[in-house]
């Protein structure tokens, strides 16, 4: 199974080697048929604190490396 691959940006980089990525995606509403904007936050490796509060960023999906983490920063954007 490939590994998920989502953008976002970098909303905190506080923690050492963590950052948090706010990821927004978009949708129609079922009924109203109105777009509707959702984020969620995702906390991801950044192995050389590279990656500032602001910066668009990849993260993708890596085995569990703390109770949080689940994903790593690939690139960025």
């Amino acid at each position: 199974m490939p590994k998920r691959i989502l953008q976002g940006t970098v909303t905190s980089d506080t923690n050492a080697q963590t950052v948090t990525v706010s990821v927004e995606r978009r949708f129609k509403h079922p009924v109203l048929q109105k777009t509707i904007r959702k984020s969620k936050k995702y906390r991801a490796h950044d192995a050389d604190n590279q990656y500032k509060v602001g910066d668009t960023v990849r993260i993708q999906e890596c085995a569990p490396m703390s109770k949080t983490k689940r994903w790593e920063v690939v690139e960025r954007v």
